[in-house]
């Protein structure tokens, strides 16, 4: 069965990550994103949110795309 998880990306709505995987939700509070539940940061994108959080948002979405990539869920 192939993965039907698309990577994220900077343009992404926080709500459609999170709803993607609920696991990134530590990762993005660890980096910063203490508001990462709250209604209206999930209608962000993830550029907008690493913005307004003073971080980069390549590097973040390189960091959730390595920790959610296929092959570290069947190691």
């Amino acid at each position: 069965m192939a993965d039907t998880k698309k990577k994220v990306t900077k343009d992404m709505i926080i709500a459609e990550i999170i709803q993607q995987n609920q696991d990134v939700i530590p990762l993005l509070m660890n980096a910063g994103m203490h508001c990462i539940t709250c209604p209206a940061s999930l209608g962000e994108s993830l550029e907008e949110a690493a913005m307004v959080h003073g971080l980069d948002v390549d590097d973040l979405v390189d960091m959730i795309n390595e920790y959610t990539a296929p092959e570290k869920a069947e190691a």
